[in-house]
């Protein structure tokens, strides 16, 4: 399972997703609910069912769906996926060990969490690219 907004898709998000469907046989990636990016990061650029379809239509993911509302606890979508693996990405917030304890009182114990390498390049993130538009059309 690879958790994510994935708004303005990028070759960062490919990345990820390659590298976390190399960990298993089947990927599912839950894309973050609209209220949960805006609760926790910002008003999304583009909306979670055409986020959810973009994502969907990525070579390495075998199903997309929109994760819960800031309002549901996160882990209750765990028997929905039913994930043998947490793959985060390097740049997740996310704390492999806290999540770790949280599955273990859960009652998750097999579940295993695991961060993946990042993409190296000057255009692997959101902020990055948005950066880059501003500078070239500053110019």
């Amino acid at each position: 399972m690879a958790v994510g907004v994935f708004d303005l898709l990028h070759a960062g998000h490919l990345h990820y997703l390659e590298q976390a469907k190399a960990l298993g046989e089947h990927l599912t990636v839950v894309v973050a609910h609209d209220d949960t990016v805006r609760a926790r990061k910002h008003d999304p650029v583009t909306p979670m069912a055409f986020r959810q379809r973009l994502v969907a239509g990525l070579k390495p993911v075998d199903e997309a769906i929109v994760g819960n509302a800031p309002d549901v606890p996160i882990f209750d979508i765990l028997p929905k996926v039913c994930p043998d693996i947490i793959a985060l990405g390097y740049d997740q917030e996310h704390a492999e060990r806290s999540i770790r304890e949280r599955l273990d009182e859960l009652g998750h114990h097999t579940i295993e969490v695991t961060r993946v390498a990042g993409l190296t390049g000057d255009l692997d993130g959101t902020r990055k690219i948005i950066a880059r538009i501003l500078e070239r059309g500053a110019a």
